[in-house]
């Protein structure tokens, strides 16, 4: 793969986990620039075009899915990874419809962010899984399909889902992966 744009966008709240990944990409050859959220993404937009984003999925008050949305109308040629610690079917088909390339769970390290900006098609020979999906795997899949469609505010998607703020806020907390 020739590399003409090797600028990196990382749009990634937690400011440690950025500045790592920024390290890494630096020392594989990659001019990075860092966005904690949407509106940082915008800034960088005005004067950047990146070849590569990495966006993580939940940024603190926001969707990382408007910044994949915003980077693929910025350019459909930026190859756009997105990062989870919060994974589901329904945001994994979300980010691919709105133009990320791949949607990897964390923890995932540059090597594997780099392999994905490398890979253009599917992959038929992932090997499905034998063991059925589980009442709690599609509760969580419901309850992030909310999040997403209230933009991940706790209390709209709560008051959709029939439940109290402070169940949902539990229920979130025991499923953290960060």
């Amino acid at each position: 793969m020739e590399d003409t744009n090797r600028t990196l966008v990382i749009v990634e709240d937690d400011a440690a986990f950025a500045a790592t990944l920024k390290r890494s990409f630096e020392r594989r050859g990659y001019n990075v620039e860092h966005a904690p959220g949407p509106d940082e993404l915008y800034e960088i937009m005005k004067t950047t075009t990146p070849g590569y984003a990495v966006v993580d999925l939940k940024l603190a008050g926001a969707s990382g899915l408007v910044c994949v949305e915003a980077l693929h109308a910025r350019n459909p040629e930026t190859v756009i990874v997105v990062l989870t610690g919060f994974a589901s079917i329904a945001t994994a088909v979300e980010a691919i419809k709105l133009g990320a390339r791949h949607y990897l769970v964390k923890p995932s390290s540059s090597d594997d962010i780099e392999d994905a900006f490398g890979r253009a098609g599917g992959d038929s020979g992932v090997p499905l899984t034998e063991r059925a999906t589980s009442i709690k795997t599609v509760e969580w899949e419901h309850i992030h399909q909310m999040l997403v469609e209230t933009n991940f505010n706790i209390s709209e998607a709560a008051r959709r889902l029939g439940m109290h703020r402070r169940t949902l806020a539990r229920k979130l907390e025991k499923r953290r992966v960060k």
